[in-house]
């Protein structure tokens, strides 16, 4: 689902749903910004095993959940998860990505194994510590999966328990993309290990993520909903990511969404209230790998339409991404920022609202920093569709500006030293 991002070793071309900024522990823990008492907790003798299990929590209600934006604590610059929290009002988040870290052994992006990574537990605490809590999501678009390596649906269930015992979690995603996918031996190990997890760790609520389509999803995708009935495995819902494959706007998200429901009717013998209930959908907020762009009015209507249709997941890649970038001009495809306007964590209030909660919405405690006004321009406002000759004065975001010669349409501020635009400074 986050398309940009997901292997460190395998990283997807365009930087976008799963694309690794590799950052060391301390550098990410830091970022998040965490009290000193917090990282005393995993110093001073005390092992991370030993805090992550102090610090495990109680479970949320499914709708929280179910709700869990996907989270990079270790790349694509981290975000404070807690600020976000008091921001929004989000209590859980989606903590991408397990991989295979060699020989069937769980790590964090493939690089970090759970056995000494310092991060995760320091984040999955500051979570905690404000009444939140963490899903560990299995997989991502790229890298090397479990299932990929471990052989057995009961060697790979094996490998993700230890996440699951490490960090006392109460809820796992499964997502299912390149290039595992693909292979019929690792997608049946991966829905096998589901199946066992689910069986042995009662109330551990389990989602599957899998690449959507304009026809709700794909061949292999089937493949996969196939091999789940044949084990006769239910999960707690199966999402698609409606994002990356020719999607225009919400109109084209919903109506695969309509789509993918008839798939599980058909293949599960559900009606289709069944199927809504076991359906759900994993977004990507602004520019997409495919240059496909999406706004805060789209995530709205997609949240109406899962709502409206009884559906059991409401999720998008990232947080990382739910900020403007800056400059505001879109810079294409990032893995810390959405490539259009808004305000911070505008797209986490989306599945505050799936959650059934309100968002947060007062201002932050702390002022933003002030810069000074400028002048007030006595030249006319700069017109694209007005021919400029050499001479003519024009005021454009507070300067001024004098033409060097015949121009038109071309922004005096964008225009650089060798532009036909003379930056005369500040009003």
């Amino acid at each position: 689902m986050e398309r940009a991002q997901k292997s460190p070793t395998t990283e997807h071309p365009p930087p976008g749903r799963h694309r690794r900024r590799r950052t060391t522990a301390l550098t990410a823990v830091a970022a998040l910004g965490l009290a000193a008492g917090t990282l005393a907790a995993f110093s001073g003798g005390q092992s991370a095993q030993a805090a992550a299990n102090t610090a495990a929590g109680a479970a949320l209600s499914s709708n929280w959940y179910a709700s869990a934006p996907y989270l990079m604590p270790e790349d694509n610059s981290p975000p404070d998860a807690g600020a976000v929290m008091d921001a929004t009002g989000q209590k859980a988040f989606q903590l991408a990505f397990i991989l295979d870290g060699g020989s069937c052994s769980p790590a964090w992006g493939g690089t970090s194994s759970i056995d000494t990574d310092t991060t995760m537990p320091a984040v999955i605490s500051q979570i905690r510590a404000k009444g939140g809590d963490v899903s560990a999501s299995f997989g991502g678009y790229g890298g090397t999966k479990l299932g990929q390596t471990c052989g057995t649906p009961e060697a790979t269930a094996a490998g993700y328990q230890k996440v699951i015992t490490k960090y006392g979690l109460h809820a796992i995603d499964f997502d299912l993309e390149e290039p595992e996918y693909e292979n019929s031996a690792a997608i049946h190990n991966e829905i096998g290990a589901a199946k066992i997890l689910q069986a042995d760790n009662p109330g551990l609520y389990v989602s599957i993520t899998t690449a959507g389509t304009n026809a709700g999803t794909g061949w292999f995708g089937q493949q996969m909903l196939n091999e789940a009935k044949s084990q006769g495995f239910t999960p707690d819902n199966y999402s698609i990511m409606p994002f990356d494959g020719g999607f225009n706007g919400a109109a084209a998200q919903t109506a695969a969404l309509t789509q993918f429901n008839s798939i599980l009717q058909t293949t599960f013998g559900w009606d289709a209230a069944t199927a809504y209930a076991h359906e759900g959908v994993s977004m990507m907020n602004g520019r997409t790998d495919a240059a496909e762009y999406f706004t805060q009015a789209d995530f709205q209507t997609v949240l109406d339409y899962a709502t409206s249709h009884g559906m059991a997941r409401y999720t998008f890649w990232s947080v990382n991404r739910d900020r403007q970038c800056t400059p505001v001009v879109d810079p294409g495809l990032s893995g810390s920022c959405s490539s259009v306007t808004q305000n911070a964590w505008d797209f986490t209030r989306y599945t505050v609202k799936f959650a059934g909660a309100t968002p947060v919405t007062t201002p932050p405690t702390t002022a933003p920093p002030t810069t000074a006004s400028p002048g007030v321009c006595t030249a006319p406002p700069w017109n694209s569709a007005t021919a400029y000759t050499a001479g003519a004065k024009v005021s454009y975001s507070g300067h001024g500006y004098t033409a060097k010669w015949w121009t038109q349409n071309e922004v005096p501020s964008a225009s650089g030293p060798y532009g036909p635009w003379t930056d005369d400074g500040p009003c």
